[in-house]
């Protein structure tokens, strides 16, 4: 099973963040045969981190969630919450699989919150700019919560219509980079 997991950082804890980032790598590597994506959200500055996105197999909810939760970041407070879902990789590949490498245009995460039927299950024509896009779905996979998508674009708007604007309640576009050791 497929989870898209979101820890959002707590303001202030940069300082943090920092201290930890040997031990959070540490505990990412223990992962490292499980994880479609990986990498950190930025402020409008580029530079300040406002999160982490990993994508990651595991096998049942109570995984992901021990994951997610047993994070050191997570245990000394470095985020100020966690998205986990159930995930669906339309793309059928990893990150470290994306044509366009690990560098070049701007990287985005485009995570739309679902509000009604399901919407943009199938995957737009855009897939050469797509590193890793797939619906969100609540734990037992029957309900549908929204999409998830990394990708490259040449700005914020053009990531955002990657997704049906009218099919969400919210859809947030933060700046992202490829993550990991690799």
């Amino acid at each position: 099973m497929e989870f898209f997991c979101y820890h959002r950082d707590r303001p202030g804890s940069l300082p943090l963040r920092e201290e930890l980032g040997e031990a959070h790598w540490a505990y990412m590597d223990r992962y490292e045969a499980e994880l479609i994506a990986r990498g950190p959200t930025f402020a409008a500055d580029g530079e300040t981190p406002t999160g982490s996105v990993h994508i990651v197999d595991l096998p049942d909810p109570a995984a992901a969630r021990a994951f997610a939760f047993d994070e050191p970041n997570h245990q000394a407070g470095v985020y100020r919450d966690v998205l986990l879902r159930r995930w669906r990789n339309l793309l059928g590949r990893t990150m470290w699989d994306f044509p366009g490498g690990r560098t070049g245009g701007h990287r985005f995460l485009v995570l739309g919150l679902g509000d009604g039927p399901a919407a943009d299950l199938d995957v737009p024509p855009c897939r050469d700019e797509l590193i890793a896009y797939g619906p969100l779905w609540s734990d037992d996979g029957a309900v549908w919560l929204g999409t998830a998508a990394l990708l490259r674009a040449p700005d914020a708007e053009a990531a955002r219509a990657v997704l049906t604007r009218e099919r969400y309640a919210d859809i947030e576009v933060h700046d992202w980079e490829f993550g990991g050791r690799r």
